[in-house]
């Protein structure tokens, strides 16, 4: 009997840990599905380690891309980027295949980061993370890696996802309008800055206490490059600031209190790498792509990733979020 298709499955935790036991030489005591996200993600543990296995699915990266990750990656780690890096197996490969019953899926074994993440930091913590931030970025401004990532551009983070998502507010003409209006005026003052100063690589574009821990002694691992593309590097800074946002939306720091933690994690950053004015007051701006463009990810990908909660009431939400942010930190 043949099997009927399917659009995403699961794979079995026993069966990855039997294989990632003889692809990669190792004891393991436990292999565990942690959650269904843009990947898919485990826990496993070693007789004396531990590491993060992701599933990746075609839909989302192709191999090329994927391919992409983990040779920025190891040009982070050998650059000496405090980052979480692919494992290789007993025959020098990082990328594994599996013959899931949608079709092949691809898979990273990548090192445990160390720790817990921290959503609030303290002085301390806010320069340790503009200082690796600023390391990371001497690495990533200087490369060309050979497999293709996304860009984040006005195109991409604007009037793409704009277009992609419309048929969503089909009940919320107003929405809809406004994020139209505002990705306009955006675009027009994204364009009156001289980006020939602004440094430009490989950004994160995920740059949130989520996706980085900190040991018992300090020490800071990033890891969760899978948004990693081409753009203004100042987009990382952007999406740094939007932690400080989500703090004060929600009326857990005032805004005094969270500009200041940002200048803190500014200097910090600028220890290691300068950042120009223009550069700190364009976030404001890579901001409302920042929001719009994981809109238009959600809406794309909802059969498979955003699930229940995309829907009426979420996208008002997300417009309302959006509208704060503007109204507080924009100026057209």
């Amino acid at each position: 009997m043949t099997h009927f298709p399917a659009q995403y499955s699961t794979l079995s935790a026993i069966a990855l840990k039997k294989y990632i036991e003889d692809a990669y030489n190792l004891r393991l005591i436990t292999c565990k599905f942690l959650l269904r996200g843009v990947s898919d993600t485990y826990i496993i543990e070693a007789t004396d380690a531990k590491y993060v296995l992701k599933i990746y699915r075609e839909q989302h990266r192709s191999v090329e891309e994927i391919k992409g990750e983990i040779e920025l990656l190891n040009l982070l780690k050998d650059g000496g980027g405090r980052v979480a890096y692919p494992i290789k197996d007993i025959q020098g490969k990082q990328l594994q295949q599996f013959n899931a019953p949608e079709g092949m899926r691809h898979g990273i074994l990548f090192s445990f980061a160390e720790g817990a993440p921290v959503l609030d930091l303290n002085d301390e913590q806010l320069k340790t993370v503009g200082r690796e931030m600023a390391t990371v970025h001497n690495l990533t401004s200087a490369i060309q890696l050979q497999h293709p990532r996304r860009e984040y551009t006005v195109e991409t983070t604007l009037s793409q996802p704009l277009k992609s998502f419309e048929p969503a507010f089909k009940e919320l003409p107003d929405e809809y309008a406004y994020l139209t209006e505002t990705a306009a005026k955006v675009a027009q003052k994204i364009a009156s800055f001289d980006a020939t100063k602004f440094s430009y690589g490989y950004c994160q574009y995920d740059f949130l206490p989520k996706n980085f821990h900190f040991d018992e002694t300090g020490n800071l691992t990033f890891f969760d490059f899978d948004f990693a593309g081409k753009g203004y590097l100042a987009n990382d800074l952007m999406s740094f600031f939007v932690h400080f946002f989500m703090h004060v939306y929600t009326g857990k720091l005032s805004d005094a209190e969270a500009e200041r933690m940002f200048a803190v994690f500014v200097k910090g950053y600028r220890e290691n790498r300068s950042v120009t004015e223009d550069e700190l007051k364009a976030i404001p701006y890579l901001g409302v792509g920042f929001w719009i463009f994981y809109l238009g990810f959600q809406h794309e990908h909802f059969d498979d990733w955003s699930n229940l909660f995309f829907g009426t009431r979420f996208i008002k939400d997300r417009v309302a979020l959006i509208r704060a942010w503007v109204n507080k930190y924009c100026e057209f």
